[in-house]
């Protein structure tokens, strides 16, 4: 950067010599070029010294001053030769106004000020020594570009201090209004709060990190921050950092993938998935579900068999663990694997310190409903183990992903909880639309720390994991490859994450309520005909007072009857069943627009599905139909539209037949 900005200054040092030059043989207002040349010797001595400092300048104040100064020395040498003019035509037609030169001498005092900031701005706080700034005249339209200047300036050259100060001002600067935030990154304000994340202490490295997330707010901006090397600097912080700054990175992350889903794959490609499941799993699901893996073969063991083996030892004392190879089999047979999958080998350290557990400690009681003890057998198949017969759990967590875990068990459970529902608000807007995301986060233990977290976790941690869960399901009812492999019926984490979907539903009283219904809906696909215990919660919630609640219900169920459901038939005689006309009836003629619509769309399925249904006809269901088929603007609604006229029809053709029987 010194480079450039000696090409910056050497144009204005050649302008203020050419000044200082020709001031002397003036044929008129001489007393006034003096005045002049006097102001440039002092402009150029200071330009002089910018030059011999260029090291140390902040470039973007730097070529805003600078331009303007040239600009000046450029009118102050045309007035200069303006004045030369010899003979007297050319002193009649040459024409200066004697206010001309006030205002340049104005004009070079302030450039004289802005030089003099810039060189002040730009050198150490210990050259400084506390000195206050003030503002340089260029900022006088524009005061807070200059605060942002020396903010910035601080974050290149103070000290780990002052330089967390720095981030908190410009914290400050870019919460309160959008075009601060702007500012700051066309003045160049993230490279240098990027180096203070990874360099800082950790209140600086928190403040430097709380600033990058606020300054997420655009595409184009979330674009420059991925090539200033955000993406490599947040990986390193989640692997090694203090777990204060691991959560506002984690909520970091969390700002730029919800403003710039296109940064999700670059997370993605740093591996960051990985991290931020383990910071889920931390201290959630080794008192919930313990693994033994066992297998005839005590040979070729592999590291992540090892670290099953060694979290759960066999209560005979045999801990032999399968074969490496035999691991994508176990993981087929939807075994929940160890969040990270493989184990590296650099683990082993924490493998032996596991390893030498004393045999007198006692287990920890198993809490939750997913605590039950899961042994894998040597073909394959999951089984339930005694709980008498529960292992002995090791006493310090292992470490995940290779992420440095050490000490944090030693954090106050606030900064844990805080931990936990920033990892889970991370994973939410990174799974957003994003298949290979969503795949790489249910191939992980994520799914079940989800379900222990729906059901335990704090009002922050429960609500991000309820929307994850979402977001995946909402990529997975698109995939039917994801929704295979995630969400089968007989995958103990699947099951979880059923069993806390339908508590929250039943329950109704939560802000988790839409979250989960939504999520239930999208996985509409996966439940067989024989699961029951689902329709009749979604149904019940038909009759809820809050609109919204009665539309995401309806919208659940619609896509549990729509036809693109090989089970359609099955699950809408469920809904009938559970009383699903009647309310439906209700909210068509009774709500508002935004519910009617779903619910008389649900209504189309239901007839179209079933409709010989006595229930149905009982309800005259055809009767609502027929009024709604008047309703122009229901029928403007293109699913309506269509579906509408076909349902009316079959049920028109079924009850007309069998309405004999009904009277």
């Amino acid at each position: 950067m010194a480079d450039i900005v000696k090409e910056i200054l050497a144009k204005p040092i050649q302008l203020a010599d050419l000044v200082t030059k020709n001031a002397d043989d003036v044929h008129s207002f001489k007393q006034e070029c003096l005045e002049l040349k006097s102001k440039t010797e002092k402009l150029a001595a200071l330009l002089r010294q910018a030059a011999r400092a260029s090291s140390e300048l902040y470039e973007r104040p730097t070529r805003r001053i600078i331009d303007d100064t040239e600009q000046v020395l450029e009118k102050a040498l045309a007035l200069v030769f303006k004045c030369r003019a010899n003979g007297l035509m050319k002193r009649v037609f040459t024409i200066i106004p004697a206010a001309a030169f006030k205002k340049m001498s104005s004009h070079l005092e302030n450039s004289i000020g802005d030089v003099s900031w810039l060189l002040r701005v730009s050198a150490s706080a210990d050259d400084r020594d506390d000195e206050y700034l003030g503002l340089p005249p260029i900022a006088a339209n524009e005061p807070i570009l200059c605060l942002i200047w020396e903010q910035i300036a601080t974050l290149y050259t103070g000290s780990l201090e002052d330089r967390s100060d720095a981030a908190a001002s410009l914290v400050s600067l870019a919460r309160d209004n959008d075009r601060y935030g702007k500012l700051i990154i066309e003045e160049g304000g993230v490279v240098p709060l990027l180096k203070l994340v990874k360099e800082g202490k950790p209140e600086g490295q928190e403040n430097a990190a709380r600033a990058i997330g606020l300054l997420s707010r655009d595409p184009e901006s979330i674009e420059h921050m991925i090539h200033a090397g955000v993406c490599s600097v947040f990986v390193k912080i989640l692997k090694e950092g203090p777990m204060k700054v691991q959560a506002m990175v984690a909520w970091a992350v969390s700002e730029l993938a919800a403003h710039h889903p296109k940064c999700q794959d670059h997370f993605a490609q740093n591996n960051i998935i990985r991290l931020l499941v383990s910071h889920l799993a931390f201290e959630t699901i080794q008192e919930h579900s313990k693994y033994a893996v066992t297998s005839n073969k005590a040979t070729s063991m592999s590291i992540h068999s090892l670290v099953m083996a060694s979290n759960n030892p066999n209560p005979n004392g045999n801990t032999n663990a399968g074969p490496s190879n035999n691991l994508q089999h176990y993981e087929d047979e939807n075994q929940i694997v160890h969040p990270m999958g493989r184990q590296q080998p650099n683990q082993i350290h924490n493998l032996v310190s596991t390893m030498g557990v004393k045999n007198g400690s006692k287990p920890p009681q198993p809490q939750g409903n997913y605590a039950n003890n899961i042994h894998q057998t040597n073909n394959g198949k999951i089984s339930k183990q005694n709980p008498q017969q529960q292992p002995h759990p090791h006493p310090h967590p292992v470490n995940l992903a290779g992420g440095s875990i050490k000490g944090r068990e030693f954090e106050d459970p606030a900064t844990k909880a805080n931990m936990k529902a920033m990892a889970a608000k991370a994973l939410w807007h990174l799974a957003k639309g994003n298949f290979a995301i969503c795949r790489s986060i249910t191939e992980s233990r994520a799914l079940l720390c989800f379900a222990v977290l729906l059901e335990k976790g704090p009002d922050e941690v429960q609500y991000n994991s309820a929307m994850a869960l979402m977001e995946i399901a909402a990529v997975a009812e698109q995939d039917a490859e994801l929704r295979r492999s995630a969400f089968k019926p007989n995958s103990p984490a699947a099951k979880a994450v059923f069993d806390q979907l339908l508590s929250i539903i039943e329950k109704a009283d939560s802000d988790l309520l839409i979250p989960c219904v939504k999520a239930m809906g999208h996985l509409a696909r996966t439940f067989r005909a024989t699961e029951t215990r689902i329709i009749g919660p979604l149904v019940r919630l038909l009759d809820d007072r809050e609109g919204d609640i009665s539309r995401e219900a309806a919208i659940a169920l619609t896509k549990f009857a729509c036809s693109e459901n090989y089970l359609h038939g099955d699950h809408c005689k469920a809904i009938i069943n559970a009383g699903g006309a009647r309310h439906l009836i209700q909210l068509v003629y009774f709500s508002e627009q935004i519910v009617q619509i779903p619910s008389l769309v649900l209504l189309c399925y239901i007839a179209l599905h079933v409709p010989d249904s006595e229930a149905l006809a009982q309800a005259e269901v055809l009767t609502v139909l027929e009024w709604a088929s008047k309703q122009s603007y229901m029928m403007q609604d293109p699913i309506v539209d269509t579906l509408l006229p076909e349902a009316k029809s079959r049920l028109e053709l079924y009850q007309s037949r069998g309405s004999r029987g009904f009277h």
